[in-house]
């Protein structure tokens, strides 16, 4: 039989309480406005720009290896902008303080470096790199040259994200003891284009900001074990599988990842945070769309989150960039912090080929089974 004290304190959480006002929106910077260069003008640079010609950033050159598309970005976000033949004449030009680098992942690491000896400060796309030594590598150089070097983790600017992990850091939840993430949409838009060659798309591509997501909510604590797996729908048109998920262990805690990309109908994303002193939910029918409510002894509340992960998370990204460059401290997505959601993954990567759980750490790449053995991403 329950205790009474049971009952008091379901009926003190079923009780609506106004929402903590929690800094969840991108910063902005209080003088600084840097000009930004961008390499690559693939789709997702849309918004990229969109978030940074709202944020009244200066774009001030764009280059690619297909001239048209960089042209056509320039002319629909900044027309003032110069499109640059090759990123070596953009890296060239010393008036450029930030290159926003938003290439494949192979052809970004020579990027990356170039980037740096020119002395410019650098936000990668996600993922990464594919091998955790190589990031290491150029987070030294980064430091040795005196610039700062980011990731486009944007998801973790995504309101109810970025809320989350306000809530966090604010003591709101106690400590963490387990996260539940869940996603149902649909990847198959991907079929027939470059990612349907990527062997673990959902995992790794896609997957990586739901390992940093926690990284990012287990901040502090090592993750110890990665078990994952992957399938195939019957219905699926891309030709990687489309199912996927993974338990992360901690020493006090647990956290599962479940993917499932060809949801056709009744799209939805779950993500539940359990601490010792509340719970923290947010659900909606897709990425952009999130009602958060945050469970305490006090009661519940549900705060009315203004923006969207498309495209403000991209605004998070360069604004918190440019924050911590005028502040003169590291930036939250510094690429340092990154490799250790990009262990989560990897590990969870080489879990799914050997069908056994995977020591966070001992995998260095995403072509490593985890038994030492390499086999190509793409």
């Amino acid at each position: 039989m329950p205790e009474q004290d049971d009952y008091a304190i379901v009926a003190r959480s079923s009780r609506r309480v106004r929402a903590p006002a929690l800094p969840y929106k991108p910063s902005r910077p209080r003088r600084w406005r840097p000009r930004i260069g961008v390499i690559g003008c693939g789709g997702i640079i849309e918004s990229h720009l969109r978030a940074y010609r709202r944020a009244r950033y200066r774009v001030v050159a764009l280059t690619d290896l297909d001239e048209q598309r960089a042209t056509a970005a320039r002319d629909r976000f900044y027309r003032r902008a110069t499109v640059e033949a090759t990123a070596d004449t953009l890296l060239a030009r010393d008036e450029i303080d930030i290159v926003d680098i938003a290439t494949h992942p192979r052809a970004r690491v020579p990027l990356i470096e170039q980037a740096i000896r020119a002395g410019k400060h650098v936000l990668s796309q996600k993922p990464f790199v594919e091998d955790l030594d190589v990031g290491r590598r150029l987070v030294r150089a980064a430091r040795r040259r005196g610039v700062a070097l980011a990731v486009n983790q944007n998801g973790r600017w995504a309101p109810h994200v970025a809320y989350a992990r306000q809530a966090i850091e604010a003591g709101l939840l106690g400590t963490v003891t387990s996260v539940d993430l869940s996603v149902h949409w649909d990847h198959n838009w991907c079929a027939g284009t470059p990612f349907d060659r990527i062997r673990h798309l959902v995992l790794y591509d896609f997957g990586i900001h739901w390992f940093d997501m926690v990284h990012c909510y287990f901040r502090g604590k090592k993750a110890k074990t990665v078990y994952a797996s992957v399938a195939k729908t019957p219905t699926q048109r891309t030709r990687p599988p489309l199912l996927a998920h993974a338990v992360i262990e901690f020493a006090r805690g647990q956290a599962s990842i479940v993917l499932r990309a060809d949801t056709r109908y009744g799209m939805q994303d779950r993500t539940v945070i359990v601490g010792t002193e509340g719970t923290l939910v947010a659900e909606g029918p897709d990425l952009n769309h999130q009602q958060v409510t945050l469970y305490t002894a006090n009661g519940h509340a549900q705060p009315s989150l203004t923006t969207r992960w498309f495209d403000d998370g991209f605004d998070g990204t360069m604004s918190e960039l440019i924050c911590a460059v005028e502040e003169g401290r590291r930036p939250q997505h510094d690429a340092a912090d990154n490799l250790q959601s990009l262990a989560l993954c990897f590990a969870a990567v080489a879990s799914a080929e050997r069908n056994a759980p995977v020591r966070v750490g001992s995998v260095k790449t995403i072509g490593d089974d985890g038994r030492g053995r390499r086999r190509a991403e793409g």
